[in-house]
């Protein structure tokens, strides 16, 4: 994924860093969106919050990374802002939003285009861990692409060979035929030199893979990150075209991350989907799916799946 600039990103960590939302803002809190065009739907993700008596509001869009927008109004029941600014070779693009009890209903307006915003309150996934977790079982048997899918209307490019499962260029992502809710997860991963891909849980949340030039990504963008939400605790060293591992727990929206042995990210919040979420039902279980829509020679193996047993 691409990023957005570190100024963004503090803007951003005020809406979350923001306390008790004032009462007559029926618009504070998160929300999960979708955005109906003539052609296609795709989801989107909001947060409202309250930043000394003044709404602040920040986006997830369709793709990219979750940004504060500007020119926000707020009256009553209804709330416009614009999304992304005018620039040289694109117009504007605006949201149109009103509220009533739990549901958002609007327009997104990008010059003479115009969508239709639906949403609802995003789920809170307050759960308590498991007491057990089922015995480790393969998601992939190292032999074919048995109960897994392309996904998306590009080629897909991925292979199985000798035990790994390879993004052999640029092309659809892939996805697991099978959806899930709390798990551990174990992938194996090898990403080379310039390389970026991604690890989506529930097919909504991106463990970021990545070795682009180091200057390219900040520590919300970097390797190990949920991207743009969560940044990695610890910085690991580089090393682009070895294997390493993610084992990953995920329990609501409760996350720990686990790179190469080290806890890099330990039973952190994810407040909202990420930019290439497959939907915005955070509510529902959910596939895996391996990014593969950014640059080829991205490999994985030895991914295994533990699930709770209550």
């Amino acid at each position: 994924m691409l990023k957005w600039r570190a100024a963004a990103l503090a803007l951003a960590a005020l809406v979350t860093s923001a306390g008790p939302q004032p009462r007559n803002n029926p618009f504070a809190g998160r929300w999960d969106i979708t955005v109906t065009t003539d052609r296609d739907s795709y989801p989107d993700w909001m947060e409202v919050a309250d930043s000394g008596g003044e709404p602040q509001v920040r986006v997830q869009p369709r793709s990219g990374s979750v940004h504060p927008v500007s020119g926000v109004e707020l009256d009553g029941a209804h709330l416009d802002f614009v999304l992304s600014p005018a620039s040289k070779t694109n117009p504007a693009v605006t949201w149109d939003l009103f509220v009533d009890s739990d549901k958002l209903s609007g327009t997104e307006s990008r010059g003479t285009a115009v969508a239709h915003l639906s949403g609802v309150r995003a789920p809170e996934l307050k759960r308590d861990p498991p007491a057990r977790w089922s015995e480790p079982e393969p998601l992939f048997n190292g032999k074919d692409l048995t109960g897994w899918e392309p996904a998306g209307a590009a080629t897909s490019r991925w292979t199985a060979e000798e035990g790994v499962l390879v993004n052999t260029a640029r092309g659809a992502n892939l996805k697991t035929t099978r959806k899930f809710d709390d798990f551990k997860l174990h992938i194996e991963f090898n990403c080379p030199n310039h390389g970026n891909s991604g690890v989506f849980l529930r097919g909504r949340y991106e463990v970021q893979v990545e070795y682009e030039p180091p200057e390219a990504n900040d520590r919300f963008h970097a390797i190990g990150s949920i991207y743009g939400f969560i940044a990695p605790s610890v910085a690991l060293p580089r090393t682009p075209g070895e294997w390493e591992t993610y084992d990953v727990t995920l329990v609501g929206r409760n996350v720990t991350v686990i790179r190469n042995g080290v806890t890099t990210i330990d039973h952190q919040e994810i407040p909202g989907i990420t930019g290439g979420a497959l939907d915005a039902n955070e509510g529902e279980p959910g596939p895996f799916y391996l990014q593969g829509d950014h640059n080829g020679r991205l490999q994985f193996r030895n991914i295994t799946i533990s699930l709770p047993k209550r």
